[in-house]
């Protein structure tokens, strides 16, 4: 999160004292007296450097604080200020001339009333650019500031307005979608924490200029449809026209808030993009649902450990309902296990099943794997995507929340959570354990296959914590039967989660 300057908490607490001197309320006049006394602060040196005479602004500013408009909460002005500071030199870290231009922004007619005066908005921008200086060296005389015709900022104003309830509208149904729906609880922070920033963002908009512009009666939309506009085929399909009304909300806002406010513009811009991030993890998220929808055995192979001859054990292990099947090698050369790897695409795409290469993208690539599973220290998913395409599935190893975030952040397609048993086969420093599985049901519906030490004996903990997927490996591996290990397996998840 961005982070003020201690000039800018001066500042604060300037504007607080002068308030509380005439048991008043916090108002603009005071934040700029606020920043203009700061000893040696930028903004009197901002509007010094515009040839405005400080100690008359000064004068006239404690004479008119009590008239002058109520600020809006720190939040806000603050809020605005990294929009500033991200715009003019992309750093979100303000300091306080970003903060006196999000104060006087914060105020339509205000703003206009101090650029008569010298004090202007668009040249303190351009000063902070270093555009000013450049000008000025190269003889060049800056155009001044032109307040924009008042019935143009109506209808801008007009614009954003319908645009911030339709965004508002949109997020509500994606957050009831991912709430209700995917029963999500990951997805549906992200759309509620985007619904907090869009009115962050609209907090810096003077609520009476925008309230002032609206004129439902006059509106011919309001009469308009299109074909198709009630007809939803799907609860999925709600979702996908709410996303593209959302980003297109956001385009219009984003256009239509620049002739209102550059950080209001920027800031908008930001949450753009993060909506664009969420269609792709709505997106991804069904892709994978789909092709692991009766995927709950999972099988880690490794030839140097299993009892019988990898083909056999492929084949008897997806007739007892084994549905997928990881190559792990550690010790062999990469011509080796590109071979290995051939071979076991082969034999799992006789036994119907998807095969999953460990942490090698790009052999999984070669050879014509469904996808790759990747440690915290392999490479990064999009990466990975990269070699292997669009299609393919990549599946993550998390041992704690943070790496579930960020993994459906990167939009992997499965989870692999644990350990949460000691194993046989692979040795671990830390088991995050059942408590671990019971925080992953509860924070996503990505398909997420419990592994580590499980067994027939434990198994039925791992579905008592939520758990509905498992990766296992010596428990079919070093099976005599394993057909009869993976039908045991199987039937216990599904006496144990009713399915």
């Amino acid at each position: 999160m961005a982070e003020s300057s201690p000039a800018v908490e001066r500042a604060e607490s300037a504007a607080r004292s002068y308030a509380a001197e005439r048991d008043d309320a916090i108002r603009l006049a005071d934040w700029l007296l606020g920043l203009l006394r700061e000893e040696w602060g930028r903004p009197a040196e901002l509007v010094g450097s515009l040839g405005v005479d400080l100690e008359a602004i000064l004068a006239d500013l404690a004479g008119s604080a009590g008239s002058s408009p109520v600020a809006p909460d720190s939040s806000a002005l603050f809020a605005a200020a990294r929009g500033y500071s991200l715009s003019l030199r992309g750093d979100p870290d303000f300091t306080t001339d970003a903060l006196l231009l999000a104060v006087i922004a914060s105020d339509y007619v205000y703003s206009t009333e101090l650029s008569r005066s010298g004090f202007d908005l668009i040249r303190m921008e351009n000063a902070l650019r270093g555009e000013s200086i450049a000008a000025e060296s190269a003889g060049i005389e800056i155009e001044p500031f032109r307040v924009v015709d008042a019935p143009d900022v109506t209808a801008a104003a007009r614009i954003v307005d319908a645009n911030l309830n339709r965004a508002r509208e949109s997020l509500r149904v994606l957050d009831d979608y991912a709430r209700f729906l995917l029963n999500d609880a990951f997805l549906t922070g992200q759309f509620k924490r985007l619904r907090h920033r869009l009115a962050e963002a609209s907090a810096t908009l003077p609520a009476h200029l925008l309230l002032g512009s609206r004129d439902t009666r006059r509106d011919v939309g309001t009469s308009l449809s299109a074909a198709g506009e009630y007809t939803r085929t799907s609860t999925a399909k709600v979702a996908e026209t709410n996303l593209k009304r959302l980003q297109e909300s956001l385009r219009s806002l984003e256009e239509f808030g620049k002739v209102l406010s550059a950080p209001f513009a920027a800031a908008v811009e930001a949450i753009r993009y993060e909506a664009y991030t969420l269609e792709k993890l709505l997106d991804r998220g069904a892709t994978a649902a789909d092709k692991l929808q009766s995927a709950t055995l999972y099988v880690l192979l490794t030839g140097s450990q299993c009892d019988a001859a990898l083909d056999w054990t492929i084949a008897e292990a997806a007739s007892g309902g084994a549905t997928v099947f990881q190559m792990r090698e550690k010790d062999l050369t990469d011509r080796e296990l590109l071979d290995r790897a051939r071979r076991m695409r082969d034999w799992t795409r006789r036994a119907g099943a998807l095969f999953i290469v460990n942490d090698r993208p790009d052999i999984a690539k070669l050879a014509e794997a469904d996808g790759v599973h990747l440690g915290q220290g392999d490479l990064p998913i999009a990466d990975a995507r990269k070699i292997l395409g669009p299609d393919a599935l990549i599946g993550v190893s998390t041992h704690n929340l943070g790496q579930v975030r960020e993994a459906i952040l990167d939009a992997a397609d499965y989870l692999g959570t644990g350990p949460t048993f000691p194993s046989s086969t692979k040795e671990f420093d830390s088991f995050p354990g059942l408590e671990f599985v019971r925080q992953v049901v509860g924070e996503t519906t990505l398909p997420a296959f419990v592994l580590g030490g499980i067994h027939a004996r434990n198994v039925h903990e791992v579905a008592a914590a939520g758990g509905r997927r498992i990766a296992v490996s010596a428990a079919i591996a070093r099976a005599a039967d394993p057909a009869a290990a993976a039908r045991a397996l199987c039937g216990i998840l599904s006496a144990s989660t009713g399915n």
